[in-house]
């Protein structure tokens, strides 16, 4: 009966290996926003600079396809972080990270840790979609500047609210932990 047990369960821990499957197309799709974001972002030197308008039409584009690509970074930077997280989580810690260096920005001990780090990046990235929108966005009514602003409110509360769950979160772990 132990024999079938220890069978089971070599079977039931090799399964953590499908996990590959979203390291690796994470890893893949990351790189691939990086390359749109390249692009998105050489589009933008391609634009001639208006020297005589600086703030007319071809600025505001200019700077919808630099944000556009900082977005698409944003996104692939998502992905590295879900990808390396999957990855020790479940799988095996990175031990050449180690060698390297100390630094513990892609690290993700814990499922939660690695969804807050996402929840972190993901809020930044829809700032930066945002403000995309709003740099082509026409102003027609007073409500349109309502919803901006509220738009703004929305994203500094949020913005708030996550800074303090970083501010809080490690310290009440350490807290825990010694008590």
């Amino acid at each position: 009966m132990r024999r079938i047990e220890q069978i089971f369960e070599t079977i039931i821990w090799n399964f953590r290996f499908f996990a590959l499957a979203p390291v690796i197309f994470g890893l893949l799709s990351a790189v691939q926003f990086f390359i749109i974001g390249t692009f998105e972002v050489v589009a933008g030197f391609r634009l001639k600079f208006d020297f005589a308008d600086p703030e007319g039409e071809t600025t505001t584009k200019i700077i919808s396809y630099v944000i556009g690509g900082i977005d698409y970074y944003l996104i692939g930077i998502v992905l590295l972080i879900f990808s390396f997280g999957i990855y020790e989580l479940f799988i095996s810690k990175i031990d050449v990270r180690f060698q390297h260096s100390d630094t513990k920005i892609l690290q993700s001990e814990t499922l939660e840790e690695l969804k807050s780090k996402l929840v972190q990046v993901i809020v930044v990235a829809l700032i930066v979609s945002l403000f995309k929108q709003t740099l082509s966005l026409q102003v027609s009514k007073a409500s349109d500047l309502i919803y901006i602003a509220l738009s703004i409110l929305l994203i500094s509360v949020s913005s708030y609210l996550l800074q303090l769950q970083y501010s809080f979160g490690p310290k009440d772990k350490d807290e825990d932990s010694t008590h």
